[in-house]
């Protein structure tokens, strides 16, 4: 693991640890990179709880209880799917904060109105609404997912004044 992600897991596990909190993903573009990149960090079994990789529309509909007429809905890359997502993951674990993340990482599948680059992602956690936001990122299909997994952390570290609440 390299050394921003490294550095990023660490400061995660120890807003956790400090916070008494537990950690779920709920994954999709970045398929377990979040979770093995924290998970890489000795005693994070103290702070991270579990993750799923629902790659599919099915797997996020079976597994994390999103409705599949809001996948039909909105798509499978939107705010309104990985908000879904962070709540299936909280309602399914033993965490008090949830991240998701779902995108077109490319190099094909990308549309006018969602190119390859864009990626969604959701923060919840207790006693707040959770927080939404999309991302476009360049390069290719390593850098995007990578870039992905920074902005996921990064978002669990900060607030981010751009980011929409969605009840």
């Amino acid at each position: 693991m390299d050394e921003r992600l490294e550095t990023l897991a660490q400061r995660t596990g120890q807003w956790l640890r400090t916070h008494g909190w537990r950690l779920a993903t709920a994954e999709s573009c970045t398929g377990g990179w979040i979770a093995e990149t924290v998970t890489a960090i000795a005693g994070s079994s103290d702070w991270f709880d579990c993750g799923w990789v629902t790659y599919s529309n099915a797997a996020k509909a079976r597994q994390l209880d999103v409705p599949a007429t809001l996948i039909d809905a909105q798509g499978a890359v939107s705010e309104a799917v990985v908000a879904a997502m962070v709540r299936g993951a909280l309602a399914r674990s033993d965490a008090q904060v949830a991240l998701a993340v779902s995108g077109i990482a490319g190099p094909t599948g990308g549309s006018p109105g969602k190119p390859v680059g864009t990626v969604c992602f959701a923060w919840g956690g207790p006693g707040a609404a959770v927080r939404t936001q999309t991302c476009r990122f360049a390069g290719d299909r390593e850098q995007v997912r990578r870039q992905s997994v920074i902005h996921a952390l990064e978002g669990l570290l900060q607030a981010d004044t751009t980011a929409k609440s969605v009840p």
